[in-house]
Order: C-alpha cells, then sequence, then structure tokens
C-alpha cells in the first residue's frame, strides 16, 4: 500500500498552532535514508510538495520520510498578530521546533525561495540539521526585478467568483513566468493558492505579510548572503533553477559554483521563479542527490 500524506499540528515557542505534512516511507526498507524537510517560499504552502513528498515516501529503492511545513501565517497555520514575527529568523526558530517534534535530527532540507534563505539562516547558526540542501531558485543574491515582482503581487487581493476564476487570474499573474503550464495545473495551483471557507474562496496566507516588504523598493535590495552560503560548506549541496527565473541569475549561479565546485545544478526549462518541483525529471534528480546526501551521511 501506498503511503500518505497526513497532518500534523505543533506549538511555535510563543504558542501558536502551526501545520505540517508529513508521510512516513512506504516500506521498512528505509532505515538508512534520511528524512526530507520542505520550506516553502514566502506565500506559500506545504501543499507545493504533495507530488514530491509522495515521489519521494514511495520510491522503490529508497523510501524516506517527507515532511512539509506551513509557516505561521501560511496554510493551516495560525496568523500571527504581530507581523514583525513574519521573518527568516521567527520562520527558523519555527522550523526547529517542527523537527525537534517530530524527532528529526538531521534532514535534507528542500527550500523554495523564502524556504532556501531559512537553510542558508540555519547553516549561518550553525544547525545540525542540515544533512544535504537543495535551494530551489534561491542564493545568496537576490536580483531587483524579482524581488519587486513578488512584492508586487504580495498582499490582498480580489476574491475569484469561482475556482477557475482563481486559475485564470493565476495565469495573469504568472503566465510569463510558467508558458508550458496546461489549464489542469493552472487548476491545481488555485486550489494551493486559495481554500473555501464560509462560502468564499480565501487566500491560503495572511495578506499582511504585504506590510513586511513595504520598506523594500529598486534602491534597497537584500544584502548579499555569501557568509551563509560558504557555511553551507559541509553539507551536499544542489540548486534547481528555473529557467525563466528573474530572481536568481546566471551570473549568481555562476559564483556559486565558483565557491562550491561540487554545487549540481539542475535547470527546469519553461518555468520562472520558483520552480513546481513535480515534473518528473525534477523529481528523478532530487531523488538522485538525496541517495547522495545518504552516502555522505
Amino acid at each position: 500500500m501506498s503511503a500518505q500524506i497526513h497532518d500534523v499540528f505543533f506549538r511555535s515557542a510563543d504558542g501558536l498552532r502551526l501545520h505540517a505534512r508529513d508521510i512516513a516511507p512506504a516500506s521498512e526498507g528505509a532505515s538508512g535514508a534520511l528524512p526530507v524537510l520542505c520550506l516553502p517560499g514566502l506565500t506559500r504552502t506545504s501543499a507545493d510538495f504533495d507530488t514530491l513528498m509522495l515521489a519521494l515516501a514511495n520510491d522503490e529503492t529508497a523510501p524516506r520520510r517527507v515532511v512539509a511545513v506551513d509557516y505561521r501565517g501560511r496554510g493551516l497555520s495560525d496568523f500571527d498578530p504581530d507581523i514583525a514575527h513574519y521573518s527568516v529568523p521567527v520562520e527558523m526558530a519555527d522550523v526547529l521546533a517542527l523537527a525537534s517534534e517530530l524527532g528529526i535530527g538531521r534532514a535534507i532540507v528542500v527550500g523554495t525561495s523564502r524556504g532556501g534563505l531559512i537553510a542558508l539562516a540555519l547553516a549561518a547558526a550553525g544547525s545540525p540539521l542540515l544533512a544535504g540542501v537543495v535551494l530551489n531558485d534561491v542564493g545568496p543574491v537576490i536580483e531587483r526585478a524579482g524581488l519587486m515582482r513578488i512584492k508586487g503581487s504580495v498582499g490582498e487581493r480580489p476574491v475569484p467568483s469561482s475556482w477557475e476564476d482563481a486559475a485564470q487570474d493565476l495565469k495573469r499573474l504568472f503566465g510569463c513566468d510558467f508558458p508550458a503550464l496546461t489549464d489542469a495545473a493552472w487548476r491545481n495551483w488555485a486550489r494551493r493558492a486559495w481554500r473555501e471557507q464560509d462560502g468564499m474562496l480565501r487566500q491560503t496566507y495572511d495578506p499582511a505579510l504585504a506590510q513586511t516588504l513595504a520598506a523594500l523598493n529598486a534602491d534597497t535590495p537584500l544584502p548579499p548572503a555569501w557568509d551563509a552560503f560558504d557555511a553551507l560548506a559541509a553539507s551536499p549541496l544542489m540548486l534547481v533553477h528555473g529557467a525563466l527565473s528573474d530572481l536568481l541569475s546566471r551570473d549568481t549561479i555562476e559564483a556559486m559554483q565558483s565557491r562550491r565546485p561540487d554545487l549540481e545544478v539542475f535547470e527546469v526549462a519553461d518555468q520562472g521563479h520558483a520552480p513546481l518541483l513535480d515534473d518528473e525529471a525534477t523529481i528523478t534528480r532530487i531523488k538522485a542527490f538525496c541517495a547522495r546526501c545518504d552516502r555522505a551521511a
């Protein structure tokens, strides 16, 4: 029987009820396989990783436990009344609380965008959690164009009248970044970006997140994080890059490779920021990287 995803709820240090998705390996033959901890993007949720989670947990060669978190203010986690807590350091602490709650001491971290920044923060903090890291379209340098585009897309959006309208709205926003997505894929994305509540569609994140980006402008980019990147030296490292990404430049990728010649880079065609990690080719490469981490451990 195939392994299935189930919900986990835990408490943050400041008392919020937070949510994660957890899936155990499909067979008992996974004792030597490291667990995988999936960290989503800024406004994204644990549901983004469902396809990857099922593929890793049900892998015939090396089935493994996979956990994906909803940060505070996202998915099924509580909103935080203090928007200052929507920050990488606080969310990093929540990730560590989840790992402790589930008894995970070492894991391969798959970090999409914001999740990758949290992985870098864990490295900078010297966390022993990192047995390997997959950075999904993020690096030590964030391009201004991508940062400003994200800023413009975060916040309260007009409520769609139907699921089809929700899918079309996403296609208008991100169609240039994902030109090859089918209508079915846009509808699936809509189901992750909205949920039905009290007879209406509601966003799956706290619109107050927009306020955390208010001070950002084209003249105030995020500072580079090369020291944090260099702190990953002891961990196997993979980079998934969207060929159409405006957040991670090829110059930055080349600089990353010069500092880490062993960096494994996989480019996803016809996808921008951030690759969806749900196609067969990407999943196959992540599986191979996880096996590399197992051997290193």
